[in-house]
């Protein structure tokens, strides 16, 4: 998968990218242009104190793959441990994504958090080891379980996000937020 950097992309703002033709962004970007939606989004990601959510992948013959997974929010990006399989296949040979929220009971049970964008594997090791250990953290576990060394950590770098609200708070409306990562 080629990566185009920001600058070999043709003038996109401070800290964006291009991957697969789309201008995408950092969690950490993300939460420094829109602090009110990244917080929003850690809100409803980590709702039952670990995140949760469910992964778009698409399938080699184009079509969409739904997964579980417990995505891992930082002060510096979206991550997540794949198991090897079908998912990890799919995000190594086309990195985009959708990630959107657990979905909630009656009377919240259209609060949601969505986003899309594209994952990349990363094979930094302080990085990894930084990520499994607030993985572990989490859950209360001590030390990795038997084949947790095979998982496969990739970033989620953000180009869209939508948030939908069952009622309206003191930060947004109740029905549809959009954001796009060319917006601003």
């Amino acid at each position: 998968m080629a990566t185009q950097g920001a600058s070999e992309a043709g003038g996109e703002s401070a800290g964006q990218e291009k991957r697969h033709g789309r201008a995408v962004i950092s969690w950490a970007e993300f939460r420094r242009r829109r602090p009110d939606l990244a917080r929003k989004g850690d809100d409803l990601f980590y709702e039952h104190g670990v995140g949760l959510g469910f992964l778009a992948t698409v399938r080699p013959d184009g079509g969409p793959r739904v997964h579980p997974i417990c995505p891992v929010l930082t002060d510096d990006g979206l991550f997540a441990l794949i198991v090897p399989g079908p998912k990890l296949n799919d995000l190594r040979r086309d990195g985009r994504y959708a990630l959107h929220t657990e979905t909630f009971p009656p009377p919240r049970h259209d609060d949601a958090f969505y986003v899309t964008g594209a994952a990349t594997e990363v094979t930094d090791v302080p990085t990894r080891h930084r990520i499994s250990a607030q993985f572990l953290a989490e859950r209360d576990e001590q030390s990795p379980w038997p084949g947790f060394e095979e998982y496969v950590l990739f970033e989620f770098k953000v180009d869209r996000c939508l948030l939908t609200l069952t009622a309206s708070d003191a930060d947004f409306p109740a029905g549809h937020t959009v954001w796009r990562s060319d917006a601003g």
